[in-house]
């Protein structure tokens, strides 16, 4: 790790942001507001977490700079509107970190992340004054991340299941209470127990370690796929959707599943 690169690095980034923001800088940039660079930070946090999905380091490290540089640039127009910039931030960002790793900065004791994770929510929840340790969630977070740091909180302080067997045999009963209100044909009812039979199935990816949101993304992905390879083999035969059996479609989809199987990465 080189100390005196990393520090000229983040200079010229910041060097950058008030270039562009300079009165003979970019018009465009001059122009934005933090609530105009909203869906850009979104966006930019989006395509990281879609690089973290696919392995890429040169991909991971690209979209996390563009994440860096959005945060910077938004720190720059929060200073020109409200005085509050860059270096109250850093500096608010560190002076948290510290105190909520007491077992780091001070004298506590504590064993696993586990408990650093519990100690961690013990505190932020002290400093916020929140009646829950499950505190607030921004109205906007997809659901499925929401569900996700719901359980995870509720986990650190032991409400949780202690194997995936346990998520697991929610979820089948999730899917039983579905099938019985659709036989039953109560509709509303059935849509609750829609609901949540995807919050079981988040807590079974949780306790399989897995990231519920790149994985239903990356599902899509898969479905898009096949889809698209159904639609190009009926292309190639001279037919459409409207001809074609429901059990033909299904033969292309299998076929496409084949066909993806075999280009697979066997790591």
């Amino acid at each position: 790790m080189d100390a005196a690169r990393e520090t000229r690095a983040f200079a010229d980034l910041v060097a950058v942001c008030r270039r562009l923001r300079a009165p003979d800088g970019c018009p465009w940039d001059r122009e934005q507001t933090l609530n105009s660079m909203t869906p850009y930070l979104l966006e930019e946090a989006a395509e990281a977490g879609e690089a973290v999905g696919l392995d890429d380091p040169a991909k991971i490290a690209e979209e996390l700079g563009d994440l860096v540089f959005l945060g910077v640039f938004c720190l720059e127009l929060l200073r020109d509107r409200h005085g509050v910039g860059l270096d109250a931030a850093l500096e608010g960002a560190a002076s948290k970190l510290i105190r909520r790793h007491p077992h780091v900065y001070g004298d506590t004791r504590i064993e696993g992340g586990d408990a650093a994770y519990h100690q961690w929510q013990q505190i932020k929840q002290r400093e916020q004054g929140t009646a829950s340790l499950l505190g607030g969630q921004p109205p906007g977070l997809a659901a499925l991340v929401a569900a996700y740091r719901s359980q995870e909180k509720a986990a650190a302080v032991g409400f949780d299941w202690p194997a995936a067997t346990g998520p697991l045999a929610k979820v089948r009963e999730e899917t039983a209470e579905i099938e019985r209100e659709v036989l039953d044909g109560e509709t509303v009812a059935a849509h609750r127990e829609v609901g949540d039979l995807l919050f079981a199935v988040v807590n079974l990816a949780r306790h399989l370690k897995a990231d519920p949101e790149r994985e239903l993304r990356a599902a899509n992905g898969r479905f898009r796929e096949r889809f698209g390879h159904i639609e190009r083999r009926l292309l190639e035969q001279g037919r459409s959707f409207q001809d074609s059996s429901l059990e033909e479609m299904d033969a292309l989809w299998e076929e496409a599943k084949g066909i993806e199987a075999s280009t697979e990465d066997p790591r």
